[in-house]
């Protein structure tokens, strides 16, 4: 209820503060926070932030994280998107190879890979993965998941970015269908897309996982917690 309450952008303010102060090694909240909102809206929360905690969240960032990882997410906190839908073909070529060197011989100190990733637009970005695709005959999101370190970031912030949607989805799966329910990431997902593509999260969770959401948390929550998580899906609780 204290996540429902506060408008979006000190609810992420708020979010972010907390993350920080764990001992995560992907920082999901941050990417999601970077990667899932408008430009508008990470102004937005970058102000809230500072308005709550009289330091930028630049500033905390760097404060908290460290070598590559810390590089990538300043940038991405920190990033003003173009919003429109034009996008320069020859540029997402280029880039591509770009990206497939960057992540092959894993040079993630490539100051010019972090600028691709955290300030091109999103729709400029979906055409370089596509390249991407064309030319490796894989998808970007495949590239290798090694745990507690910057690459499961770079990957996290990449399948964020090409496609939020699926990226949620995946958050509620692993959230649910993990021994022990993840009440932080249950509750993070459904209480921030509430009032924004809660419908579309959830249309595609029944399609991957052939039972409804509203199901699946009736089943694996109780209480007044499950009571609010079944109203914010939409059903008289």
């Amino acid at each position: 209820m204290y996540r429902w309450i506060l408008d979006p952008a000190d609810r992420d303010a708020v979010s972010a503060h907390v993350e920080l102060r764990k001992t995560s090694h992907e920082h999901l909240v941050l990417v999601e926070i970077s990667c899932a909102r408008s430009s508008e809206e990470l102004l937005s929360i970058r102000t809230a932030y500072h308005a709550r905690y009289k330091r930028s969240l630049e500033e905390q960032v760097y404060d908290y994280t460290k070598g590559n990882t810390r590089k990538l997410l300043i940038a991405l906190v920190s990033a003003f998107r173009y919003e429109g839908e034009e996008i320069n073909k020859r540029l997402a070529k280029s880039e591509a190879k770009e990206v497939h060197e960057t992540i092959k011989y894993i040079k993630l100190h490539n100051d010019d890979f972090i600028r691709i990733i955290t300030s091109r637009s999103k729709t400029q970005l979906q055409a370089t993965f596509n390249f991407y695709r064309e030319g490796e005959g894989t998808s970007i999101t495949k590239m290798p998941n090694k745990s507690k370190d910057v690459l499961s970031t770079l990957r996290i912030t990449i399948r964020c970015l090409k496609d939020p949607i699926k990226y949620f989805e995946k958050v509620l799966r692993n959230s649910i269908q993990r021994l022990g329910t993840d009440e932080d990431a249950l509750t993070r997902v459904i209480v921030t897309s509430a009032e924004k593509d809660l419908k579309e999260i959830k249309e595609l969770y029944c399609k991957r996982n052939s039972v409804r959401l509203d199901d699946a948390v009736d089943k694996d929550t109780k209480g007044d917690y499950k009571d609010m998580l079944l109203t914010m899906l939409g059903n008289e609780v």
